[in-house]
């Protein structure tokens, strides 16, 4: 594990690509970066997860204006962490009408949502290009407890729903059935590791069963490219599943044997670095699935809180 803390060191600007998945639907994506999902609907545009910041976010606007000029009127979030909705208030001069999120997420951000934004941001600040400009916290205005539909359209319906906890506990899929693609979120990773920090372990395999039984045809993860075909979409699934189980098999292993964190650290690597030591962010994201890997495999059902002074003294003690 680095010694420097978490990202800080990551420095390099990533590539985005715009890439066309359907007659209705896009993925923007930047090289292991987090991913957004858009929707041109007739009369409307939906984003899936708003970026970071409402200057990154403006480069996003920018592109789909290039495209058309209908209002941005719904942005979903697949979950709470700020990278993924922090950006959500440039959106507003775009005809944003309707920030919509599930109950568990809405949940997790009025327990831990500013926590987990100076968190995020001290952990990787390059993901927060003008951070200052931030107005606070993004709070959803249309909260759903298992799922709605919308109509972009007279033939376009856009499915937003839990299909079950895994990244997080509230987290969130949209789903356009017509073109059977997918937008999941973190719930799937592709060539990157999944950060586990806020996770339910025990349920995230069952979650991708029932995104398994969608049968999509393209799908955007939450990192990663898209992946645009069939058996592109098999293989994020059982690449996810493979880090979620491998990394929770070897914790329930080192609980079973009374390891402390540093041991099982150790232990959870021989495990893991063989099949995704390579993979984006992974010596990033390792010590907070460790520790939550731990904490679920002794008991603890929901996932402690992470602060910014949590994370130094958890990624300084694994080194000293």
């Amino acid at each position: 594990m680095s010694k420097q803390f978490a990202s800080v060191a990551d420095l390099e600007e990533k590539k985005t690509t715009f890439s066309r998945l359907s007659e209705h639907c896009w993925s923007y994506t930047a090289e292991g970066d987090p991913n957004t999902g858009v929707i041109i609907g007739d009369d409307s545009v939906l984003i899936c997860d708003t970026l970071a910041t409402p200057v990154m976010a403006q480069r996003l606007i920018a592109t789909i204006r290039r495209l058309t000029d209908k209002p941005i009127k719904y942005a979903v979030l697949s979950h709470y962490h700020a990278v993924r909705v922090l950006g959500a208030s440039a959106y507003r001069a775009e005809g944003l009408q309707e920030i919509i999120a599930s109950r568990g997420t809405h949940e997790m951000i009025v327990e831990r949502g500013a926590q987990d934004m100076q968190s995020e941001y001290e952990r990787f600040p390059r993901l927060f290009q003008d951070f200052d400009a931030i107005p606070g916290l993004t709070w959803p205005t249309l909260v759903f407890d298992d799922g709605i539909s919308l109509w972009m359209g007279k033939d376009l319906e856009v499915r937003v729903f839990h299909p079950g906890s895994g990244h997080t506990k509230g987290d969130t899929v949209v789903w356009v059935p017509s073109e059977r693609v997918l937008f999941s979120g973190d719930l799937v990773e592709y060539d990157a590791a999944c950060y586990t920090g806020d996770a339910q372990l025990t349920e995230w395999p069952a979650t991708l069963d029932a995104l398994a039984a969608l049968q999509a045809e393209k799908l955007v993860p939450g990192r990663g490219p898209a992946l645009d075909s069939p058996e592109r979409v098999a293989a994020g699934l059982a690449y996810t599943r493979d880090f979620v189980t491998t990394l929770f098999g070897a914790a329930c292993e080192a609980h079973a044997q009374g390891l402390d964190l540093k041991q099982a650290m150790a232990h959870i690597r021989r495990s893991m670095d063989p099949k995704f030591a390579d993979v984006f962010i992974y010596e990033h994201c390792l010590p907070f699935d460790v520790v939550r890997a731990m904490d679920e495999a002794s008991g603890v059902t929901h996932p402690r809180i992470w602060t910014a002074q949590r994370d130094k003294e958890m990624w300084h003690g694994l080194q000293s």
